[in-house]
Formats: C-alpha cells, sequence, structure tokens
C-alpha cells in the first residue's frame, strides 16, 4: 500500500521501546491483493486467549468495515474480503490449529499467486508488553509453533508479520497455561482500543 505503519504506530505508542468454498467474492482484477492472517486456534476453549489475539485483530479488522458482510467458511478456514482505496485485503482465519498454519498460508498464497511481500501475519508476542506492536517485514519465529510452520511451508522467514505484545507475567514452566489464558479485566478493558489500533496498523501495511 502506498504508505507504511512507522509513522502510525510511533504517533500512537511513540519512538520504539458457510459452505465451504474456494469462490469467495472477488473484488476487480486490476486491484492489488493482500493477504492478511490472523493466527489462533478453533473451538470455544479458546476465543478470547492471549494465543488468539491474531483472530482477534481479524475480526476488529473486518468489523471496522460496514461493507463487509462477516467471514465465511473456505479452504483452509474463515475469509472475509474488503476494499482499502485500491487494495483488496483477504482476511484470513485459518481452522488448521496454530501449530498447522502455513498450510492455510501456502495453499492461499499459492491460489491467488501472491508475492511474499503481500502477506502479513498478525500474531501475539511473549517478548512485547502487553498491547505493544511492531511490524516485522522478517525475523526469527522466537519459538512461536505458528510462525514456524508457516515459515516451513512458504521456505522463507521473510513475510511480514505484526506482532501483539501478550506480556510474559508468568512462572517458570507455565509459558504454556499463559499464552492459552485469558487476559485479566485490567488489560479486557483496555484490549478493544489496541486492538483497533492494531487494525489501523493493518490498514496502513
Amino acid at each position: 500500500m502506498g504508505c507504511t505503519v512507522c509513522n502510525f504506530l510511533k504517533k500512537v505508542f511513540g519512538k520504539k521501546h458457510l459452505p465451504e468454498s474456494d469462490s469467495l467474492p472477488v473484488a476487480d482484477s486490476d486491484m492489488k491483493k493482500f493477504l492478511i492472517v490472523g493466527l489462533g486456534n478453533i473451538g470455544a476453549e479458546y476465543v478470547g486467549t492471549r494465543h488468539n489475539i491474531g483472530f482477534m485483530i481479524a475480526d476488529t479488522l473486518v468489523a471496522s468495515d460496514p461493507r463487509v458482510a462477516t467471514f465465511q467458511s473456505c479452504r483452509y478456514g474463515a475469509m472475509a474480503r474488503m476494499k482499502i482505496k485500491n487494495c483488496e485485503l483477504m482476511v484470513l482465519k485459518p481452522s488448521t490449529f496454530m501449530n498447522l498454519s502455513g498450510n492455510a498460508v501456502r495453499y492461499w498464497m499459492n491460489h491467488e499467486k501472491l508475492p511474499l511481500e503481500n502477506l502479513l501475519v498478525l500474531v501475539d508476542d511473549l517478548a512485547l508488553p502487553f498491547g505493544t506492536i511492531r511490524l516485522r517485514k522478517g525475523g526469527s519465529d522466537a519459538g512461536h509453533n505458528g510462525l514456524k510452520n508457516i515459515a516451513a511451508e512458504l521456505g522463507t522467514q521473510a513475510y511480514a508479520r505484526l506482532r501483539f505484545g501478550i506480556g510474559n507475567e508468568y512462572a517458570k514452566g507455565a509459558q504454556i497455561d499463559y499464552v492459552l489464558g485469558r487476559f485479566p479485566e485490567e488489560e479486557q478493558k483496555a484490549l478493544p482500543l489496541r486492538l483497533e489500533t492494531a487494525a489501523e496498523a493493518v490498514k496502513a501495511f
């Protein structure tokens, strides 16, 4: 897209610190397409958990445009399509579970014949304080199984990801329970605004 997210994030956070189908509504062929992938786990038991922040950002992004009806079932997940200026965002929530997210990403990248630079993955990050957002064009998976699987399926780590901080306030050996746990009350109150900020960052990608 024509602008970057850097200035936007600096302004907000300051300086650094139905039936399944592949044939969803298609935009004009001359529109530039981007695949936006929110990572998470399907199932009621995972709704609202820290590890599902990618799903939450995707939901917030789609809800911000009243012209977008909702997510529709598709191959390897659920997808909503929305237009931002002369671009089409294909917002995907994989149904593969976190550890196999790469299957969905690889399929849709190939199906839509998208270049790697048109992919953005929305993901939780333990290394960042709650609500902090970082956009990176590449980097390591930092032990995140979803990112690890995407890199394995694509054969590269050189894809963009928007990292949303979930903090790391957990005891030794309790990481799994922490990421699969829900945000405390204070963070839940702040979460909607942080999710809106993340959604706006996606639009500026």
